[in-house]
């Protein structure tokens, strides 16, 4: 599982032009599912995304947790972060999971940063045709990986 957060001051995501996801202060997570992720990999991603320090204190350190700014997630499916270029010019997508265990997976994750983090989460349609907009702020973006 791959997770590229980026840190935003608001983001949305829209389907058919229609907004279906939107946050003010906080992260937006593309979520890329591989073959071998499980729930106990969700479980250590959602845990280390929801502590993940990188918003500034008063001293202006990067300290602060999205708990601690009560920051919220806009989590959008991306099965593109598997994509392989090692031969040729066209990516393959054969290291992304089969829609019907990825999009299980990616609910999974959603439920665990909201109940057991108490995060507000907004989020993307799994598998549709999305245009997403963000206000990077820093700008700050991390991937992580298990």
């Amino acid at each position: 599982m791959k997770l590229l957060v980026q840190r935003v001051l608001n983001a949305e995501v829209k389907v058919d032009g229609n907004v279906v996801g939107k946050i003010g202060k906080g992260f937006l997570v593309l979520v890329g599912i591989t073959h071998t992720d499980t729930k106990e990999t969700a479980d250590f991603l959602a845990k280390k995304l929801c502590n993940l320090r990188v918003f500034e204190d008063e001293m202006g350190k990067m300290n602060l947790s999205i708990k601690d700014v009560k920051g919220e997630l806009l989590i959008v499916s991306q099965f593109t972060l598997y994509a392989d270029c090692s031969s040729g010019n066209r990516p393959s997508f054969t290291n992304a999971a089969k829609p019907e265990i990825a999009n299980e997976l990616y609910k999974y994750f959603m439920n665990k940063c909201e109940i057991e983090y108490g995060i507000h989460v907004e989020h993307g349609i799994f598998g549709a045709e999305m245009k997403v907009s963000l206000l990077n702020d820093g700008p700050v973006t991390i991937e992580l990986e298990k």
